[in-house]
């Protein structure tokens, strides 16, 4: 055995904590949205799953940035269907759109996000732009509250989340 194999280092442990926490927001983001009757309850268990990391602090920065960069995506992509009909160029103008407006901001954690709601409001929203894009929102924000609490329960215990009553 070479001196390079013996000190290798042992390959990491699989993040089972993370994993349990993004699989319980994954499932309570979709039973919510089902619960709901909302269409695409695809988008809550993604919003739910990439919003979900190590540490509830990054959770939350994560989730607040594509609470952000959804609405800008949505706002634009409606607004933008209402004025100019559906062609890969609208696409195309939307994404770039969203980009320079998010890195204008300062808001670089969104600019991805942004763009690619937007430009999925202007591919899929059928007759209703408004509508698809409001769906977005609301699916969004129910994966990122459900990776939120899952976050707040895993780190912080249950009683992080009890509701207790004023005492006056």
């Amino acid at each position: 055995m070479s001196d390079e194999t013996e000190h290798r280092a042992a390959p990491p442990r699989p993040p089972l904590g993370l994993a349990l926490r993004a699989a319980l927001a994954a499932v309570a983001s979709v039973a919510i949205a089902q619960c709901l009757h909302l269409p695409y309850p695809l988008y809550a268990l993604i919003s739910a799953v990439i919003a979900t990391d190590a540490s509830f602090a990054q959770t939350h920065r994560l989730g607040l940035q594509r609470l952000i960069g959804t609405a800008l995506g949505a706002v634009f992509g409606a607004a933008l269907s209402l004025v100019m009909p559906y062609s890969l160029w609208a696409i195309g103008f939307a994404i770039v759109c969203m980009f320079l407006l998010c890195h204008a901001l300062g808001l670089h954690g969104a600019a991805k996000l942004a763009a690619y709601v937007s430009g999925i409001v202007i591919l899929e929203h059928g007759n209703g732009p408004v509508a698809y894009a409001a769906y977005r929102f609301v699916e969004t924000g129910i994966g990122i509250a459900a990776a939120y609490l899952a976050a707040l329960v895993w780190e912080f215990g249950p009683q992080a989340v009890r509701w207790r009553p004023r005492r006056r």
